[in-house]
């Protein structure tokens, strides 16, 4: 009878391992058939060596131990033999990179520049775009209260920290508790960092007395707490209870643990407070959100008049094109190029230039004991920055020709004199902030990054195209927002850099076959359209459904 088995077999029998073979018998001299374990003689031609080692193996395999040395006895072989055969010559296996690994960009323009020069066979693409879609289908419809409101429950100070679209994050998310703790929100203070190092105040970005005025009927805010009730903290913040919120708290936190604490202080402090609130949220609160961030949020005086002004001046320049043009989000500047650490052209000087810039920004980060680096594989994960080389035949392969006008939103980019230059003799058209505006005119704002990247965000908005190149707080709200501005659609090109990389690393490619590819990411883009917010995205990059509303189809017509 066969034994139960109590182990589940998952649908399969699994048999029982084979016996262990029996013992070897012992050899004894003189015993069994003649010759029976007796290893023959050497090779009558065997050499001394060949001669000695078989007489080891004769004298071991007489002995019980023979197993117990038989790893020695093979290694000793070997060795032996080897003293016979010539190493001279070693053969060296070269691995080759993976494809995409390499940063070989500069190879391919070079392999392209004749034949894309040469090229007249399509019509530009900044007229032919966004065809494939429907524009109307949605329409911005954030509902401002008209009644009054009830008595506050106190004082809420928040420090919103990073730069200008991540404090941006912050005050929207702050504008959103308040009113959903019905308190009293304190314009929130900006958090001086050392990479943006920009001492700006609230009302040096925005306007700080239209953001009150609007937000009057929903949120409560002021300029700063009353003097009777900071006398209970002599007259200091930082005496005041501060709040240490995790990242993508839900709301509810701050119901069953912020509000009773309010209820208790009157006054308290929430420091950091960029992405301390999750973008899961009640509809009360997205409202909230969206009338912040699209209605209430407006840039200062200073900086809307230059921002317009330039817009004014792109659509002057480009208006063989319809006043069409094209702006590019590019950050290849010396910070984040050393943050991404990605290696592209610059050598050893590229380096050191690295190294020193990791330091001072982020010391001891990148040098942790244990922490491994590998370049190649941030560069095919689609992880590096776009350089103004890449951009160029980026947008030349999907179509762009070199009469475009393109906007350059960017910080000081890294060794401009030479990596800018093959971008400008793709698009010589090619206009930035300090090309468009006089040095008077910029004055008021160059030792101030944040309200220079608010002039960015301005003549962004406004461009029929808008291309993002490596993420980040800048493009996403521009993309939001520009949905809201443009029926739904953002009307913006995100490249697949994964492909990118691919594509880059390949010098012998065709441009048939290059711009095959990109026509065919352009095109993804094209026809995307409007895209709904899921519960976990940002409501300041899908406005839909929670900012806007869908438009009747008798009403689009």
């Amino acid at each position: 009878m066969l034994a139960y088995n109590r182990l589940p077999s998952s649908g399969h029998s699994t048999p029982s391992p084979p016996a262990s073979p029996r013992r070897s018998p012992r050899y004894r001299p003189g015993r069994g058939k003649p010759g029976r374990f007796t290893p023959a003689g050497p090779p009558a031609r065997a050499n001394l060596a060949h001669r000695l080692a078989w007489l080891l193996l004769s004298v071991l395999l007489r002995r019980q131990g023979i197993f117990l040395f038989a790893p020695l006895i093979y290694i000793s072989g070997m060795l032996l033999y080897m003293g016979t055969v010539s190493f001279d010559v070693v053969p060296i296996i070269k691995h080759r990179p993976a494809p995409g690994s390499v940063y070989r960009s500069p190879q391919v323009y070079a392999k392209l520049k004749p034949e894309m020069d040469a090229d007249n066979s399509s019509a530009d693409a900044i007229s032919t775009i966004w065809k494939s879609y429907k524009g109307g289908e949605w329409k911005p419809c954030v509902k401002k209260s008209s009644g009054g409101l009830p008595e506050s429950n106190g004082y809420i100070s928040v420090e919103a920290n990073g730069g200008l679209n991540q404090q941006r994050t912050s005050i929207c998310n702050a504008v959103a508790l308040a009113g959903y703790l019905n308190a009293t929100l304190v314009i929130p203070s900006f958090h001086y960092h050392s990479i943006w190092k920009d001492p700006s105040k609230f009302g040096d970005i925005y306007n700080e007395e239209y953001f009150i005025s609007t937000l009057h009927n929903d949120v409560r805010v002021v300029n700063k707490i009353p003097g009777y009730m900071m006398e209970r903290f002599d007259h200091n913040m930082s005496n005041v209870y501060n709040f240490r919120v995790k990242a993508w708290s839900p709301i509810q936190y701050y119901k069953d643990e912020v509000l009773p604490k309010l209820l208790e202080e009157k006054v308290i402090r929430i420091s950091p407070f960029a992405n301390r609130l999750s973008f899961d949220a009640p509809p009360a609160v997205q409202r909230l959100r969206c009338l912040a961030n699209y209605e209430a949020l407006r840039f200062s005086s200073p900086i809307l008049t230059l921002g317009e002004t330039l817009v004014a001046r792109m659509k002057e320049r480009s208006a063989n094109h319809g006043g069409k043009y094209i702006s590019v989000h590019l950050r290849f500047e010396e910070d984040m190029v050393a943050f991404s650490c990605c290696v592209f052209d610059g050598g050893e000087q590229e380096k050191e230039d690295m190294k020193e810039a990791r330091e001072r920004g982020w010391k001891g980060k990148f040098t942790k004991p244990g922490r491994i680096i590998r370049p190649g594989a941030i560069r095919i994960n689609g992880k590096c920055p776009l350089t103004p080389l890449e951009v160029g035949l980026m947008l030349r392969g999907m179509g762009f020709d070199k009469n475009t006008y393109i906007y350059l939103a960017s910080g000081k980019i890294y060794n401009a004199e030479k990596t800018m230059t093959p971008l400008l003799e793709m698009f010589p058209n090619l206009q930035t902030k300090e090309m468009l505006a006089s040095e008077e005119e910029l004055a008021p704002f160059k030792n101030y990054s944040s309200r220079m990247a608010a002039i960015d965000y301005t003549v962004c908005l406004h461009s029929e195209v808008f291309v993002t190149t490596q993420g980040g707080n800048f493009p996403h709200f521009l993309m939001g927002h520009r949905r809201y501005l443009f029926g739904g659609h953002s009307k913006t090109i995100k490249p697949d850099k994964r492909k990118l990389a691919i594509l880059f690393d390949n010098p012998n490619i065709g441009w048939k076959s290059f711009k095959r590819h990109l026509l065919n990411m352009r095109s993804h883009s094209d026809s995307k359209g409007y895209e709904l917010k899921r519960p976990n995205d940002s409501t300041y990059t899908f406005p839909c459904p929670d900012c806007m509303c869908r438009v009747n189809k008798s009403e689009a017509k």
